[in-house]
Protein backbone atom coordinates (compact mmCIF):
# COMPACT_ATOMS: atom_id res chain seq x y z
CA UNK A 1 0.00 0.00 0.00
CA UNK A 2 1.76 3.39 -1.19
CA UNK A 3 0.35 6.30 1.30
CA UNK A 4 1.00 10.01 1.06
CA UNK A 5 1.42 12.21 3.98
CA UNK A 6 -0.57 15.61 3.94
CA UNK A 7 1.39 18.12 6.21
CA UNK A 8 0.36 21.11 8.12
CA UNK A 9 2.21 23.72 5.43
CA UNK A 10 3.20 26.66 6.91
CA UNK A 11 1.21 29.96 6.19
CA UNK A 12 4.27 32.32 6.99
CA UNK A 13 6.99 33.67 8.95
CA UNK A 14 6.72 33.32 12.53
CA UNK A 15 3.74 30.91 12.34
CA UNK A 16 4.59 27.96 13.60
CA UNK A 17 1.40 26.17 15.11
CA UNK A 18 -2.52 26.56 13.30
CA UNK A 19 -6.07 25.34 13.99
CA UNK A 20 -7.93 22.80 12.13
CA UNK A 21 -10.97 24.80 11.76
CA UNK A 22 -12.88 21.97 9.27
CA UNK A 23 -12.97 19.29 7.73
CA UNK A 24 -14.14 18.77 4.40
CA UNK A 25 -14.00 15.16 4.33
CA UNK A 26 -14.37 11.91 6.39
CA UNK A 27 -11.99 9.26 7.17
CA UNK A 28 -12.28 6.47 4.53
CA UNK A 29 -13.84 8.82 1.99
CA UNK A 30 -12.03 8.82 -1.61
CA UNK A 31 -10.86 11.75 -2.54
CA UNK A 32 -9.37 13.35 -5.19
CA UNK A 33 -5.97 15.61 -6.25
CA UNK A 34 -6.01 19.12 -5.58
CA UNK A 35 -9.01 18.41 -3.61
CA UNK A 36 -9.62 20.95 -0.68
CA UNK A 37 -10.19 18.74 2.48
CA UNK A 38 -9.45 20.63 5.22
CA UNK A 39 -9.67 24.89 6.35
CA UNK A 40 -7.17 26.16 8.87
CA UNK A 41 -7.07 28.95 11.03
CA UNK A 42 -3.91 30.63 11.55
CA UNK A 43 -3.60 34.20 13.42
CA UNK A 44 -3.75 36.20 10.20
CA UNK A 45 -5.75 34.44 7.91
CA UNK A 46 -7.68 30.99 6.91
CA UNK A 47 -6.10 28.47 4.68
CA UNK A 48 -6.96 26.09 2.69
CA UNK A 49 -5.73 22.16 2.77
CA UNK A 50 -5.38 20.06 -0.02
CA UNK A 51 -5.07 16.61 -1.24
CA UNK A 52 -1.88 15.85 -3.08
CA UNK A 53 -3.05 13.24 -4.74
CA UNK A 54 -5.98 10.60 -5.53
CA UNK A 55 -7.13 8.11 -3.09
CA UNK A 56 -8.34 7.22 0.42
CA UNK A 57 -8.00 9.40 3.26
CA UNK A 58 -7.40 8.71 6.82
CA UNK A 59 -7.17 11.82 8.87
CA UNK A 60 -5.06 11.93 11.70
CA UNK A 61 -6.05 15.16 13.73
CA UNK A 62 -9.42 15.81 14.94
CA UNK A 63 -11.39 18.95 13.60
CA UNK A 64 -10.66 22.03 16.02
CA UNK A 65 -7.19 20.82 16.99
CA UNK A 66 -4.45 22.86 17.52
CA UNK A 67 -1.57 21.49 15.69
CA UNK A 68 2.03 22.19 14.55
CA UNK A 69 3.80 23.44 10.76
CA UNK A 70 4.82 20.16 9.93
CA UNK A 71 2.24 17.74 11.51
CA UNK A 72 0.89 15.27 9.04
CA UNK A 73 -3.22 16.16 9.78
CA UNK A 74 -3.92 13.02 6.94
CA UNK A 75 -2.48 10.09 5.23
CA UNK A 76 -4.00 8.88 1.44
CA UNK A 77 -3.84 5.62 0.53
CA UNK A 78 -2.75 6.08 -3.37
CA UNK A 79 -3.89 2.36 -4.14
CA UNK A 80 -6.98 3.43 -4.13
CA UNK A 81 -8.92 5.39 -6.97
CA UNK A 82 -11.64 7.62 -6.43
CA UNK A 83 -14.89 6.46 -8.47
CA UNK A 84 -14.85 8.48 -12.08
CA UNK A 85 -17.92 10.31 -12.75
CA UNK A 86 -20.23 10.07 -15.78
CA UNK A 87 -19.27 12.45 -18.48
CA UNK A 88 -23.07 13.37 -19.52
CA UNK A 89 -25.05 14.70 -16.60
CA UNK A 90 -28.86 14.30 -16.11
CA UNK A 91 -30.94 16.39 -17.83
CA UNK A 92 -28.28 18.49 -19.74
CA UNK A 93 -28.33 19.86 -23.38
CA UNK A 94 -32.14 17.84 -23.49
CA UNK A 95 -30.59 14.26 -24.50
CA UNK A 96 -33.34 11.62 -24.54
CA UNK A 97 -32.91 8.97 -21.89
CA UNK A 98 -31.18 11.23 -19.40
CA UNK A 99 -33.17 12.00 -16.29
CA UNK A 100 -33.68 15.45 -14.49
CA UNK A 101 -31.83 15.00 -10.93
CA UNK A 102 -34.44 16.26 -8.63
CA UNK A 103 -32.37 18.91 -6.10
CA UNK A 104 -32.26 17.16 -2.59
CA UNK A 105 -34.50 18.64 0.58
CA UNK A 106 -33.66 19.10 4.04
CA UNK A 107 -35.61 19.25 6.90
CA UNK A 108 -35.97 22.99 8.37
CA UNK A 109 -36.23 23.60 11.88
CA UNK A 110 -39.62 24.29 13.48
CA UNK A 111 -41.83 27.00 11.84
CA UNK A 112 -39.65 27.23 8.58
CA UNK A 113 -39.94 25.72 5.28
CA UNK A 114 -37.96 23.21 3.87
CA UNK A 115 -35.07 24.52 1.64
CA UNK A 116 -33.07 23.10 -1.09
CA UNK A 117 -30.10 21.73 -0.13
CA UNK A 118 -27.39 20.77 -2.98
CA UNK A 119 -26.14 17.35 -3.01
CA UNK A 120 -22.39 18.91 -3.68
CA UNK A 121 -22.10 21.12 -0.36
CA UNK A 122 -20.36 20.39 2.92
CA UNK A 123 -21.45 19.04 6.24
CA UNK A 124 -21.59 22.22 7.90
CA UNK A 125 -22.24 24.33 4.61
CA UNK A 126 -25.80 22.20 4.40
CA UNK A 127 -25.77 22.68 8.16
CA UNK A 128 -25.62 26.25 8.11
CA UNK A 129 -27.98 26.80 4.43
CA UNK A 130 -30.89 25.02 6.55
CA UNK A 131 -30.66 26.77 9.39
CA UNK A 132 -30.80 30.04 7.70
CA UNK A 133 -33.29 28.61 5.21
CA UNK A 134 -31.02 29.66 2.71
CA UNK A 135 -31.78 29.12 -1.35
CA UNK A 136 -29.02 26.94 -2.23
CA UNK A 137 -29.02 27.34 -5.51
CA UNK A 138 -28.19 31.16 -5.25
CA UNK A 139 -24.80 29.79 -3.35
CA UNK A 140 -21.67 29.99 -5.87
CA UNK A 141 -19.35 27.39 -4.85
CA UNK A 142 -15.66 27.46 -5.16
CA UNK A 143 -15.05 23.76 -4.06
CA UNK A 144 -14.31 20.93 -6.26
CA UNK A 145 -17.14 20.65 -9.39
CA UNK A 146 -18.43 23.52 -7.58
CA UNK A 147 -18.72 22.09 -4.53
CA UNK A 148 -19.83 24.83 -1.48
CA UNK A 149 -18.25 25.31 1.40
CA UNK A 150 -18.86 27.11 4.90
CA UNK A 151 -16.43 29.71 2.96
CA UNK A 152 -19.09 30.84 0.19
CA UNK A 153 -21.93 30.37 2.38
CA UNK A 154 -20.49 32.50 4.76
CA UNK A 155 -19.66 35.48 2.02
CA UNK A 156 -22.97 34.52 0.53
CA UNK A 157 -24.25 35.75 3.82
CA UNK A 158 -21.72 38.86 3.76
CA UNK A 159 -23.27 40.18 0.91
CA UNK A 160 -26.51 41.55 2.27
CA UNK A 161 -28.77 38.28 1.18
CA UNK A 162 -31.87 38.62 2.98
CA UNK A 163 -32.86 34.95 4.85
CA UNK A 164 -36.78 33.98 3.79
CA UNK A 165 -38.01 33.31 7.61
CA UNK A 166 -37.88 36.47 9.42
CA UNK A 167 -36.24 36.86 13.18
CA UNK A 168 -34.69 33.75 11.92
CA UNK A 169 -33.28 31.73 14.92
CA UNK A 170 -34.39 34.60 17.27
CA UNK A 171 -38.17 33.52 19.30
CA UNK A 172 -36.89 34.20 23.02
CA UNK A 173 -35.65 29.91 23.83
CA UNK A 174 -33.53 31.41 26.34
CA UNK A 175 -31.04 28.94 24.81
CA UNK A 176 -27.21 29.33 24.55
CA UNK A 177 -24.39 28.27 22.50
CA UNK A 178 -20.72 28.50 22.34
CA UNK A 179 -18.23 28.46 19.76
CA UNK A 180 -14.76 28.59 20.10
CA UNK A 181 -12.99 31.58 18.42
CA UNK A 182 -11.15 31.20 15.33
CA UNK A 183 -7.38 31.87 15.85
CA UNK A 184 -7.58 35.12 13.37
CA UNK A 185 -10.21 36.80 15.62
CA UNK A 186 -7.83 35.86 19.37
CA UNK A 187 -5.15 37.31 17.89
CA UNK A 188 -7.20 40.27 16.31
CA UNK A 189 -8.16 40.33 20.29
CA UNK A 190 -4.54 40.30 21.54
CA UNK A 191 -3.43 43.09 18.93
CA UNK A 192 -6.45 45.23 19.92
CA UNK A 193 -5.83 45.35 23.90
CA UNK A 194 -2.62 45.46 23.36
CA UNK A 195 -2.91 48.75 21.38
CA UNK A 196 -5.28 50.05 24.03
CA UNK A 197 -3.15 48.91 26.46
CA UNK A 198 0.83 50.18 25.00
CA UNK A 199 -0.43 53.05 22.63
CA UNK A 200 -1.03 56.67 23.89
CA UNK A 201 -4.08 57.00 21.35
CA UNK A 202 -5.58 60.08 20.74
CA UNK A 203 -8.28 60.97 17.63
CA UNK A 204 -8.97 64.02 15.89
CA UNK A 205 -11.42 65.09 13.69
CA UNK A 206 -12.75 67.22 10.81
CA UNK A 207 -15.38 67.50 7.86
CA UNK A 208 -14.72 67.63 4.53
CA UNK A 209 -17.11 69.38 2.14
CA UNK A 210 -17.19 66.26 -0.55
CA UNK A 211 -18.85 68.37 -3.72
CA UNK A 212 -15.66 69.12 -5.53
CA UNK A 213 -14.86 65.43 -5.67
CA UNK A 214 -18.22 64.48 -6.50
CA UNK A 215 -18.83 67.07 -9.44
CA UNK A 216 -15.29 65.96 -10.60
CA UNK A 217 -16.20 61.74 -10.47
CA UNK A 218 -19.86 62.30 -12.10
CA UNK A 219 -18.32 64.84 -15.14
CA UNK A 220 -15.72 61.71 -15.46
CA UNK A 221 -16.63 58.27 -14.02
CA UNK A 222 -17.82 57.03 -17.62
CA UNK A 223 -14.66 57.97 -19.82
CA UNK A 224 -12.43 56.60 -16.46
CA UNK A 225 -14.32 53.28 -16.83
CA UNK A 226 -14.00 53.28 -20.54
CA UNK A 227 -10.39 53.76 -20.24
CA UNK A 228 -9.31 52.19 -17.35
CA UNK A 229 -11.68 49.29 -16.27
CA UNK A 230 -12.50 50.22 -13.51
CA UNK A 231 -14.74 52.76 -11.73
CA UNK A 232 -13.84 55.87 -10.03
CA UNK A 233 -14.44 55.58 -6.19
CA UNK A 234 -14.20 58.03 -2.89
CA UNK A 235 -11.24 55.55 -1.62
CA UNK A 236 -8.51 56.51 -4.77
CA UNK A 237 -9.04 59.89 -3.99
CA UNK A 238 -8.53 59.54 -0.58
CA UNK A 239 -5.59 57.42 -0.66
CA UNK A 240 -3.77 59.60 -3.28
CA UNK A 241 -4.78 62.58 -0.81
CA UNK A 242 -3.31 60.97 2.08
CA UNK A 243 0.14 59.25 0.36
CA UNK A 244 0.44 63.54 -0.36
CA UNK A 245 -0.10 64.47 3.55
CA UNK A 246 2.23 61.73 4.67
CA UNK A 247 5.12 63.20 2.64
CA UNK A 248 4.29 66.74 4.33
CA UNK A 249 4.03 64.87 7.75
CA UNK A 250 6.51 62.00 7.81
CA UNK A 251 6.27 61.27 11.39
CA UNK A 252 2.38 60.17 10.57
CA UNK A 253 4.13 57.55 8.40
CA UNK A 254 6.30 56.60 10.96
CA UNK A 255 6.58 53.38 13.96
CA UNK A 256 8.34 52.63 16.61
CA UNK A 257 10.26 50.22 17.25
CA UNK A 258 11.91 49.97 20.66
CA UNK A 259 13.76 53.53 21.93
CA UNK A 260 13.72 54.39 17.89
CA UNK A 261 11.37 56.00 15.28
CA UNK A 262 11.46 53.96 11.97
CA UNK A 263 10.41 56.30 9.56
CA UNK A 264 9.76 55.27 5.63
CA UNK A 265 10.48 56.90 2.28
CA UNK A 266 7.44 54.95 0.86
CA UNK A 267 3.86 54.93 1.83
CA UNK A 268 2.30 51.47 1.85
CA UNK A 269 -1.40 52.10 2.36
CA UNK A 270 -3.54 49.16 4.35
CA UNK A 271 -7.14 49.69 3.30
CA UNK A 272 -9.63 47.84 5.49
CA UNK A 273 -11.75 45.45 3.60
CA UNK A 274 -14.68 43.13 4.83
CA UNK A 275 -15.08 39.81 4.59
CA UNK A 276 -16.70 36.52 5.19
CA UNK A 277 -13.85 35.57 7.96
CA UNK A 278 -13.90 39.51 9.29
CA UNK A 279 -12.20 42.37 8.71
CA UNK A 280 -8.95 42.15 6.52
CA UNK A 281 -6.18 44.68 5.99
CA UNK A 282 -4.24 44.09 2.29
CA UNK A 283 -1.43 46.55 1.38
CA UNK A 284 -1.04 48.85 -2.15
CA UNK A 285 2.78 48.71 -1.84
CA UNK A 286 4.47 52.27 -3.01
CA UNK A 287 0.77 54.22 -3.51
CA UNK A 288 2.21 57.40 -3.62
CA UNK A 289 3.71 56.14 -6.96
CA UNK A 290 -0.07 54.93 -7.79
CA UNK A 291 -2.11 56.84 -10.32
CA UNK A 292 -5.73 56.56 -9.57
CA UNK A 293 -6.80 54.30 -11.69
CA UNK A 294 -3.87 52.12 -10.66
CA UNK A 295 -5.28 52.44 -6.73
CA UNK A 296 -8.99 51.38 -7.99
CA UNK A 297 -7.55 48.48 -9.41
CA UNK A 298 -5.56 47.14 -7.09
CA UNK A 299 -8.47 48.11 -4.09
CA UNK A 300 -10.60 46.10 -6.37
CA UNK A 301 -8.13 42.85 -7.00
CA UNK A 302 -7.55 42.74 -2.81
CA UNK A 303 -11.09 43.25 -2.25
CA UNK A 304 -12.25 40.36 -4.39
CA UNK A 305 -9.30 37.78 -2.65
CA UNK A 306 -10.83 39.24 0.50
CA UNK A 307 -14.07 37.83 -0.33
CA UNK A 308 -13.06 34.83 -1.53
CA UNK A 309 -10.51 33.95 1.31
CA UNK A 310 -7.70 34.25 -1.34
CA UNK A 311 -5.38 36.91 0.25
CA UNK A 312 -1.95 35.89 1.22
CA UNK A 313 0.35 36.94 4.01
CA UNK A 314 2.45 39.28 2.45
CA UNK A 315 -0.72 41.07 1.13
CA UNK A 316 -1.79 42.22 4.27
CA UNK A 317 1.65 42.75 6.71
CA UNK A 318 4.04 45.13 6.22
CA UNK A 319 1.56 48.56 5.92
CA UNK A 320 2.56 52.07 7.19
CA UNK A 321 -0.81 53.67 7.53
CA UNK A 322 -4.19 52.75 7.13
CA UNK A 323 -7.83 53.86 5.77
CA UNK A 324 -11.05 52.91 6.87
CA UNK A 325 -14.19 53.54 5.41
CA UNK A 326 -16.72 53.06 8.09
CA UNK A 327 -19.59 55.20 5.70
CA UNK A 328 -20.19 51.86 3.56
CA UNK A 329 -21.90 50.56 6.72
CA UNK A 330 -23.75 53.83 7.41
CA UNK A 331 -21.31 54.74 10.25
CA UNK A 332 -21.71 58.99 10.87
CA UNK A 333 -18.21 59.59 13.11
CA UNK A 334 -16.05 56.48 14.95
CA UNK A 335 -12.62 56.30 16.60
CA UNK A 336 -10.95 54.16 14.25
CA UNK A 337 -8.13 51.41 16.70
CA UNK A 338 -4.76 51.59 14.87
CA UNK A 339 -3.66 48.59 13.23
CA UNK A 340 -0.20 48.22 15.10
CA UNK A 341 2.46 48.69 14.22
CA UNK A 342 1.82 51.56 12.28
CA UNK A 343 1.15 54.82 13.95
CA UNK A 344 -1.66 56.14 12.72
CA UNK A 345 -4.99 55.51 11.03
CA UNK A 346 -7.44 57.38 9.08
CA UNK A 347 -11.64 56.62 9.15
CA UNK A 348 -13.85 57.53 6.43
CA UNK A 349 -17.38 57.98 7.14
CA UNK A 350 -20.87 58.34 5.57
CA UNK A 351 -22.12 61.65 3.40
CA UNK A 352 -24.72 63.27 4.92
CA UNK A 353 -26.49 66.69 3.20
CA UNK A 354 -25.64 69.29 5.90
CA UNK A 355 -26.35 72.92 6.09
CA UNK A 356 -23.00 74.78 6.56
CA UNK A 357 -21.92 78.39 6.14
CA UNK A 358 -20.03 79.40 2.77
CA UNK A 359 -19.21 83.22 2.73
CA UNK A 360 -21.41 84.15 5.15
CA UNK A 361 -24.81 82.22 3.69
CA UNK A 362 -25.96 78.78 4.88
CA UNK A 363 -26.34 76.50 2.47
CA UNK A 364 -26.69 72.36 1.79
CA UNK A 365 -23.56 70.29 1.05
CA UNK A 366 -22.33 66.71 1.14
CA UNK A 367 -20.31 66.93 4.01
CA UNK A 368 -18.13 63.68 5.18
CA UNK A 369 -17.02 63.54 8.97
CA UNK A 370 -13.11 62.47 8.72
CA UNK A 371 -11.43 61.10 11.91
CA UNK A 372 -7.53 60.36 12.86
CA UNK A 373 -6.74 58.12 15.32
CA UNK A 374 -2.80 58.41 16.34
CA UNK A 375 -0.15 57.59 18.56
CA UNK A 376 0.92 60.52 20.30
CA UNK A 377 3.97 59.09 21.65
CA UNK A 378 4.77 59.51 17.98
CA UNK A 379 3.77 61.99 16.50
CA UNK A 380 2.44 65.94 17.97
CA UNK A 381 -0.78 66.98 18.08
CA UNK A 382 0.40 69.82 15.69
CA UNK A 383 0.89 67.11 13.02
CA UNK A 384 -1.65 64.85 13.81
CA UNK A 385 -4.22 68.29 13.24
CA UNK A 386 -2.16 69.61 9.98
CA UNK A 387 -2.29 66.35 8.58
CA UNK A 388 -5.59 65.87 8.68
CA UNK A 389 -5.87 69.31 7.23
CA UNK A 390 -4.01 68.88 4.17
CA UNK A 391 -6.04 65.83 3.82
CA UNK A 392 -9.46 67.72 4.02
CA UNK A 393 -7.89 70.77 1.59
CA UNK A 394 -7.16 68.03 -1.41
CA UNK A 395 -10.40 66.44 -1.14
CA UNK A 396 -11.94 69.54 -1.24
CA UNK A 397 -9.32 71.20 -3.98
CA UNK A 398 -9.05 67.75 -5.77
CA UNK A 399 -6.02 69.95 -7.96
CA UNK A 400 -4.04 70.05 -5.42
CA UNK A 401 -3.47 66.27 -4.97
CA UNK A 402 -1.37 66.86 -9.06
CA UNK A 403 0.59 69.65 -7.74
CA UNK A 404 1.92 68.32 -4.32
CA UNK A 405 -0.28 69.68 -2.34
CA UNK A 406 -0.11 73.03 -3.36
CA UNK A 407 -2.68 75.67 -4.63
CA UNK A 408 -1.54 75.40 -8.76
CA UNK A 409 -1.61 79.44 -8.77
CA UNK A 410 1.29 78.58 -6.41
CA UNK A 411 3.33 75.96 -8.46
CA UNK A 412 2.66 78.07 -11.35
CA UNK A 413 4.36 81.75 -9.79
CA UNK A 414 6.80 79.34 -8.22
CA UNK A 415 5.79 80.47 -4.35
Amino acid sequence: MATIDIKVPSPGESISEVRIAQWLVKSGDTVEKDQVIAEIDSDKATLELSAEAEGRIELVAAADATVNVGDVVARIDTSVKAEKKAAAKSGENGKSGEKVKEPAYAEAPAGKEKVAVVASATPVAKAMITDRGLDASKVKGSGPNGRITKSDVEAYIAGGVETPTLMSGWGGSREQSRNRMSTLRKKVAERLVSVKNQTAMLTTFNEVDMAPVMELRNRYKDKFKEAHGVNLGFMSFFTKAVTEALRQFPAVNAQIDGDEMVMHDYADIGIAVSSPKGLMVPVLRNAERMSLAEIEAKVKELAIKARDGKLSIDEMTGGTFTITNGGVFGSMLSTPILNPPQSAILGMHNIVERPVAVNGQVVIRPIMYVALSYDHRIIDGKESVSFLMAVKQMIESPDKMVFGGKDPGEVLLGL
